[in-house]
C-alpha cells in the first residue's frame, strides 16, 4: 500500500514539480512559464519565516501527484501590515484527486492570513465553497476611461511611476507599484496637488479585445474619479482604451458593459477583499487569469 503525505515543497522538488505543472496543464503554459514563476517566488521577500515559500505538494511513495503553488505577501491597509495567501497553480493526478480537498486546506492553515482564490475552474466552486471560501466577485466591467464624466476639480497628472516627482509619496504604495512595474505591469502615479494616487495595471486581452486590467487602486472610486486622465494615459503610451475591473454589477460614473460570471473570485478570511486590488496575485505577477 502506498504512503500519501501532503508536505511543503523544497528546492530539490523544483524539477519534478514543473514536470508535474507542464504536464498537468499541457502546451498552454510551457515547462519556461513554470521555471520564470520558480524563480520569481525563489526570490521574493516572505511576510514570515514559517511561511511556505512555494507551496505544497502531495507525495506518492516519493513520486509528486499534486501539487498547490502558493504567493504569501505583505499588504498595507490603512497604515498596517496584513497577510496575504494567493493560490497561484493546482494540479492533482486524476488517480489523486480525492486528496484534493486536503491539499486547498493546506492554504488556510495560517489563520492570520487571508487565503484568496481568484481563478477556480467552474467545477471547482462547490468544492471550496464547502471548505468555507466565500465569493466576492462575480464579474468583470469593460470600461471606456475616455468616455468617463470631466472631472470640475484641478487637472490631474497622470505620470509612470519610474518619473521622478517631488511631491510626497507613500512608500508602500511606491514599492507596489515598483514590483508590479518589474513584473511587467503598467504602474503609474496621478498627481494632485493634494495627494498622488497609485494605479497598477495589466496588459492582456479579454473576449480577443485588447485591454487594460485594472490591478491595484486605494478605491474603485479613485478610478471613476480620474478615469478620463488615466484613459488618455494609456491610450497615448500602450494604444489601449478598454479597462477591465473587478465587479458585482455596472459601475456608476463609467461608460462601458457589465460581464457576469467572467471573474469568480473567493477568499477565506477575516478580512474581505476590496474590489480594485489584485496586487501581488497571479493575475498581477504572472498575467494568470480572467
Amino acid at each position: 500500500m502506498s504512503c500519501i503525505k501532503i508536505r511543503l515543497i523544497t528546492d530539490a522538488d523544483i524539477p519534478a514539480a514543473i514536470d508535474l505543472l507542464t504536464g498537468g496543464y499541457g502546451s498552454g503554459r510551457p515547462r519556461s512559464f513554470w521555471e520564470d514563476i520558480f524563480s520569481c517566488l525563489s526570490h521574493r521577500p516572505l511576510p514570515a519565516e514559517e511561511l511556505p515559500r512555494y507551496g505544497y505538494v502531495i507525495d506518492s511513495d516519493g513520486e509528486l501527484v499534486g501539487i498547490l503553488l502558493l504567493i504569501f505577501s505583505t499588504v498595507w491597509e490603512n497604515g498596517k501590515a496584513k497577510i496575504r495567501c494567493n493560490g497561484l497553480g493546482l494540479y492533482v493526478d486524476p488517480a489523486f484527486r480525492m486528496c484534493a480537498p486536503q491539499l486547498i486546506k493546506k492554504a488556510s492553515d495560517f489563520k492570520e492570513a487571508t487565503v484568496l482564490n481568484l481563478t477556480p475552474a467552474k467545477n471547482t466552486f462547490r468544492m471550496i465553497e464547502a471548505l468555507s471560501y466565500v465569493r466576492y466577485c462575480g464579474g468583470l466591467f469593460a470600461s471606456i476611461p475616455l468616455l468617463g464624466r470631466a472631472s470640475r476639480e484641478a487637472p490631474a497628472r497622470v505620470v509612470d511611476v519610474h518619473t521622478k516627482l517631488d511631491v510626497r509619496l507613500d512608500p508602500h504604495d511606491r514599492d507596489l507599484l515598483l514590483e508590479h512595474a518589474d513584473c511587467g505591469c503598467i504602474s503609474l502615479w496621478c498627481i494632485t496637488p493634494q495627494d498622488a494616487y497609485p494605479f497598477v495595471f495589466r496588459i492582456r486581452q479579454f473576449s480577443r479585445v485588447p485591454c487594460a486590467q485594472l490591478v491595484y487602486c486605494r478605491s474603485v472610486d479613485d478610478f471613476v474619479r480620474f478615469a478620463r486622465p488615466i484613459g488618455l494615459f494609456l491610450a497615448r503610451h500602450t494604444w489601449h482604451v478598454v479597462v477591465l475591473l473587478d465587479a458585482n454589477g455596472p459601475i456608476d460614473g463609467l461608460v462601458g458593459k457589465y460581464f457576469p460570471g467572467k471573474a469568480n473570485r473567493y477568499f477565506r478570511g477575516s478580512d474581505r477583499p476590496r474590489l480594485g486590488d489584485l496586487a501581488y496575485t497571479e493575475i498581477a505577477l504572472f498575467d494568470i487569469g480572467p
